[in-house]
């Protein structure tokens, strides 16, 4: 047991794995991670997902007879990705027992082809919570316009949702609203809302990305000085409007029927710059009742040398304010900003999930029995 990230679980922050494989279940690491590194749960994405089917032969045996039983390449994939989750789920689920549903939780992500169609998002968002069949499940649904009353929708029903690719403040707000919406159509069903849970996925390190691209260009030194600090600030503001609309009057009703919060969950925490410290998205957004799911790199970067300090969100969002603030005086657009990332993001989830499909059509006509 490695102090960083006991410290870590300690302060309320729940510590989930950015990564799945077959390979990770079967050999047993992923049990490893939960019993001595702390993880409580993990999220995956169709890039996740292709890097992995790409990978080994971990997957010959299962698309051998999806092959076999000339399976659309779609179908192979939900059973394909739907296997591991339910096997994810099933090792996590006395961590799952423990928390009384909090964590112990497995994501699972809508087709991203099906980002701007809320319809379609709610037929597939019900489709994988009964192909998967765990309680432990999370459908992961993003937070475009179409996705948001996909999420009311969804959780309307029932279903736990991971909300992902949130970049902007204001439509964190919104995803926020959306849960609260969601929460009320299920109590008006008469559903249990002790058991519906939602995590809302912030992503850090692509605000900096973008943001420092800008700022290189500009090259002055009042440029320079505000490398780095974009993507914390925003964070921690997310933080801020987290905690002033799960102390409203709207949410206490809502609480009084047994509901659960929506914790902010800080995605894309790998840094990708080399000139910052590689635990900077972990140490610097340490607060109560968040979640950070981490790149293995990551997390075992944090168990060698993060410096967990207590909480780093409580009192910044006047520098925060300040830091995005500094921005917008020298020119720099957050609304546009914001709008290049979630729209990149979509791109990249939808060109990830082609790569998925190429991959797996060839895998499985390399494993497709000769006729005769």
């Amino acid at each position: 047991m490695t102090d960083a990230l006991k410290r870590l679980s300690e302060e309320g922050v729940a510590i989930w794995l950015d990564d799945l494989s077959r390979k990770r279940i079967t050999s047993g690491n992923l049990a490893e991670m939960i019993d001595q590194q702390h993880v409580v749960g993990v999220t995956t994405n169709p890039t996740i997902f292709q890097k992995a089917i790409s990978q080994g032969d971990g997957y010959d045996e299962q698309l051998s007879d999806l092959a076999a039983r000339k399976v659309t390449v779609e179908e192979a994939i939900r059973m394909i990705t739907t296997a591991d989750v339910r096997d994810a789920a099933d090792i996590l689920h006395p961590v799952f027992d423990a928390t009384g549903g909090k964590d112990g939780r497995v994501s699972i992500e809508v087709d991203p082809r099906l980002a701007h169609n809320e319809k379609a998002t709610v037929a597939e968002a019900k489709q994988l919570a009964w192909l998967v069949d765990r309680p432990n499940t999370l459908i992961k649904i993003p937070a475009t316009m179409a996705g948001l009353p996909a999420i009311t929708s969804t959780i309307g029903l029932g279903i736990s949702v991971n909300v992902t690719l949130i970049f902007s403040l204001e439509r964190y707000r919104v995803v926020m609203d959306a849960y609260l919406s969601g929460l009320e159509k299920a109590k008006e069903r008469g559903l249990d809302l002790s058991k519906i849970h939602s995590v809302a996925s912030f992503f850090v390190s692509r605000v900096d990305a973008e943001i420092d691209k800008r700022l290189d260009a500009l090259g002055t030194d009042e440029a320079k000085a505000l490398r780095g600090k974009a993507a914390i600030a925003n964070a921690r503001l997310a933080y801020q409007a987290y905690e002033e609309v799960f102390s409203s009057d709207r949410w206490s009703a809502l609480e009084k029927a047994g509901a659960n919060k929506q914790r902010p969950l800080w995605a894309s925490t790998g840094v990708k710059d080399p000139a910052y410290p590689d635990t900077m998205y972990v140490t610097e957004l340490v607060a109560p009742n968040t979640v950070n799911t981490m790149p293995e790199a990551t997390l075992e970067a944090v168990e060698d040398h993060g410096e967990i300090t207590g909480n780093t969100i409580a009192g910044t969002y006047e520098q925060a304010r300040a830091d995005l603030d500094a921005l917008e005086r020298l020119g720099i657009s957050y609304d546009d900003v914001v709008r290049v990332l979630e729209e990149e993001g979509v791109e990249k989830f939808e060109a990830s999930w082609n790569d998925l499909l190429k991959s797996t059509q060839a895998e499985l006509e390399r494993l497709a029995p000769s006729e005769g």
